[in-house]
């Protein structure tokens, strides 16, 4: 079984891929007219202004952000950025970088479309995503993929970001402190419900200060590496774009890698961290008090940009500046070793950076799941849901998750499918109203 999902995974993550994921994100900048870049200072002006309470939603457009980094700031962003430096070489954050520019396109379209679309549930709350706009915005014959999607999405969550999530802690918590794994998927089972049973509200409250603690404390430390070895950042800089487009020497450990390796592995490992094409982040987006899509869209680029313009910068030049990528080492151990070598005790800001980006990770994709399964079956099922939620947490810290993780690697491949061919069909629909609320400005 392992075998068979290893090769459908190799498919599912391949070159169609990637192509896929990038051409509709160069779609999508062309028709916007590099709009997304352009306007970042405006898009932070919209994030920190004060909000009418007569714009409809149920949490506010920062915690509807926070939210969305709050499942997307993750082991990505520790292992995900060495993983792809150690395979494709320092030329690999290039790629990363290039692939966030264009991501951000991507995920602004995701969240006009999550707000223009998005439906009340029996309850009253706010729904909205692929499914939602695939089933609004699109002919009845594309229907299919909405179920497919939310079903992708609804399975997804549970191994990526629930059951490996809570393995990743309770083993790198166990190789430190030697704390029993089934205790801390006990504890985490406890914290994590105390959260998600509160619903969406409660979930953006605890993201709202939760995700600007955990990212300005890792920048802060990232930065304090880098401005002590302030004088090797442009050697490293040059050495990023270098290895862009010249292949790397076999260097140390480091076995070399070509041109192709370094766009494929960034490219690669910068979607899985930054998530703009998979239809995750527009289901929180949907959820935000706001009556303007292109509003809450320039709001939501703002998430790729912080996660790999900013978070993931900050890994890769700390493991480039402290020479730790030639040593053969690779995942989060590569980053665990260059902050030890940076900073006395730099281990353990890997250690409970990963603990906090994984904790966030399991708040922000359970309500995905949540909205995934009440798309599916109605409000009914949120109960149901949440339960078995929390009670996989600890299942997740006992047993072995190669193949759950292979799984929900190839079942989030799976859900950017649909999500990507909903963007390309309203690509048009995007331009239009953003063109239309600029023109109202002007």
């Amino acid at each position: 079984m392992q075998e068979l999902i290893t090769e459908i995974n190799r498919y599912a993550w391949g070159p169609v891929m990637l192509v896929l994921l990038l051409g509709t994100g160069l779609y999508l900048s062309a028709g916007l007219r590099l709009m997304t870049v352009r306007r970042i200072p405006a898009a932070f002006r919209l994030l920190l202004r004060g909000r009418s309470s007569a714009e409809r939603g149920d949490i506010t457009p920062f915690s509807a952000l926070m939210t969305s980094l709050s499942a997307t700031i993750g082991t990505g962003n520790i292992a995900g950025v060495a993983t792809a430096i150690a395979l494709g070489g320092p030329g690999a954050l290039f790629w990363m970088w290039m692939t966030a520019l264009v991501g951000m396109a991507t995920k602004y379209a995701e969240a006009v479309c999550a707000v223009k679309f998005r439906e009340q549930d029996e309850a009253g709350n706010y729904s909205g995503g692929p499914m939602y706009y695939i089933k609004n915005g699109l002919h009845k014959r594309w229907h299919w993929l909405a179920v497919a999607f939310a079903i992708f999405g609804g399975l997804a969550g549970f191994g990526l970001a629930n059951t490996v999530q809570s393995n990743s802690v309770s083993q790198v918590l166990s190789d430190e402190f030697g704390v029993e794994p089934l205790l801390t998927g006990v504890v985490l089972m406890v914290l994590v419900a105390a959260v998600i049973l509160g619903g969406i509200r409660r979930i953006a409250s605890v993201a709202s200060w939760l995700v600007p603690f955990m990212a300005l404390s890792y920048i802060a430390l990232s930065l304090v590496v880098i401005l002590a070895n302030i004088a090797a950042v442009p050697a490293a800089l040059a050495t990023i774009v270098n290895a862009a487009f010249t292949p790397t020497s076999a260097l140390g450990g480091f076995a070399g890698a070509t041109v192709w390796a370094a766009l494929r592995f960034g490219v690669a490992r910068g979607i899985f961290s930054n998530e703009a094409g998979l239809g995750s982040a527009p289901i929180a987006h949907a959820a935000a008090k706001t009556n303007q899509p292109v509003e809450q869209g320039m709001i939501a680029m703002l998430g790729t940009f912080i996660d790999t313009l900013v978070v993931c910068t900050m890994t890769g030049l700390v493991i480039v500046i402290m020479g730790s990528w030639t040593s053969g080492v690779s995942g989060a151990s590569l980053t665990t070793m260059a902050f030890e070598q940076a900073l006395p005790g730099g281990q353990y800001v890997v250690t409970f950076g990963l603990c906090l980006f994984a904790f966030t990770t399991m708040l922000g994709w359970s309500f995905y799941g949540e909205r995934c399964v009440v798309f599916l079956f109605g409000a009914r099922a949120i109960l149901p849901f949440r339960i078995a939620w929390v009670l996989a947490i600890p299942v997740g810290t006992v047993v072995e998750l190669n193949l759950v993780w292979l799984i929900a690697d190839t079942l989030n491949a799976f859900m950017a499918i649909p999500n990507l061919i909903a963007l390309c069909l309203l690509g048009p629909m995007v331009f239009k109203v953003t063109r239309d609320y600029w023109s109202s400005r002007q």
